[in-house]
């Protein structure tokens, strides 16, 4: 068992909800990227934190086995899972309350996607956006990996049932995939999966600080587009004095005609708790250069203690691979019995 005190938790975990738990499941899985950036912190673990303390059951999964469509040294690789498991530590996740477990040591995950895939037709998955943009950046067409990784996500939901998905507006098609692929199945072989619902993310996406039309990224190849919540006071001030903003010097939200002082208004607010409409309130009278060094301490001062976390609990190798062991366990549990069913309804057994 992990007391809180040990995993360094209590100083930066969001505080309850005072909604009462309901009796669904969520699942959403995150890359092995090493340290996340702060597009990954707003868009996605700020809210798996909040959602530990409003639903009864909740699974969290390292997915590695995702993360090799696109080629992986593997030394790096192992290190990104340890990397990525103190992160979401340090942020709050906590394995009292949530199921953190590495996706490949549950092999029902892998055993499922067959089964799904042969109930996906080509022109479905040919059609999902991330495999025209990643193919794209690839020799000849990419592999069949990256082609068929969506149904992969598919099973990582459906394995366990779940009710709930928490996705950014990037991932809303392919949380479509799992739901047609769950209707598809249960009009085979009957009513057996429920059809997972989207919990949107409510801060907007997080776009790169050198070109704010992008999506930020670890894999930009600028250094500058990208913050990591582990970068030093020092380079998050530079990288946000050389945030690519405009020629009006005022501070206003306008995404459309303004998206690079739009993208620090988001991220201000999203690190402040306070809503944009506050923010711009805020900053009146600010020129954007000032307005830069205002948004970059509100960053480091939002991240420096759950940074002194990640750095701590790096150095405790044996601790981390406990947590990811003790969770695939707990996750086997939950996987077997509903595979166990599904095998019977396919009729291998």
């Amino acid at each position: 068992r992990f007391p809180v005190s040990k995993l360094g938790i209590k100083s930066f975990s969001v505080e309850s909800s005072l909604a009462p738990k309901v009796a669904n499941r969520v699942f959403s899985g995150i890359q092995p990227t090493g340290v996340p950036h702060l597009g990954n912190y707003l868009g996605a673990i700020e809210s798996w934190v909040r959602l530990q303390d409003e639903y009864s059951s909740v699974l969290y999964s390292i997915v590695d086995l995702h993360s090799i469509t696109v080629p992986q040294d593997p030394g790096k690789l192992r290190q990104n899972i340890l990397d990525m498991t103190a992160s979401l530590l340090a942020c709050g996740i906590n394995p009292e309350q949530t199921v953190l477990f590495q996706q490949s040591k549950v092999s029902e995950h892998t055993e499922l996607a067959w089964i799904l895939s042969c109930l996906t037709s080509l022109p479905r998955l040919r059609h999902l956006p991330q495999w025209k943009m990643k193919s794209s950046g690839q020799k000849e067409e990419g592999s069949l990996g990256l082609f068929t990784y969506p149904v992969l996500q598919s099973a990582d939901v459906l394995l366990y049932k779940s009710t709930h998905v928490p996705v950014g507006e990037d991932q809303i098609q392919h949380l479509e995939l799992a739901q047609d692929v769950a209707r598809i199945f249960n009009n085979h072989y009957g009513c057996f999966f429920p059809v997972p619902k989207a919990i949107l993310s409510e801060t907007k996406k997080i776009k790169s600080l050198r070109n704010p039309i992008a999506k930020m990224s670890k894999s930009d190849p600028q250094k500058l587009a990208t913050v990591s919540i582990t970068d030093s006071p020092e380079d998050i001030r530079l990288k946000f004095r050389k945030a690519v903003t405009d020629f009006t010097s005022e501070v206003t939200y306008d995404p459309e005609t303004r998206p690079g002082v739009s993208n620090l208004v988001t991220m201000h607010a999203a690190v402040t708790g306070l809503s944009v409409e506050e923010v711009v309130h805020q900053s009146k009278g600010l020129d954007t250069a000032r307005y830069k060094y205002v948004v970059a301490e509100a960053v480091i001062e939002k991240f420096a203690p759950i940074k002194n976390e990640i750095e701590r609990l790096k150095a405790e190798k044996g601790f981390l691979e406990h947590v990811l062991n003790c969770g695939a366990e707990k996750a086997k549990e939950l996987a077997s019995p509903i595979y166990h069913e599904i095998r019977k309804l396919v009729g291998f057994s």
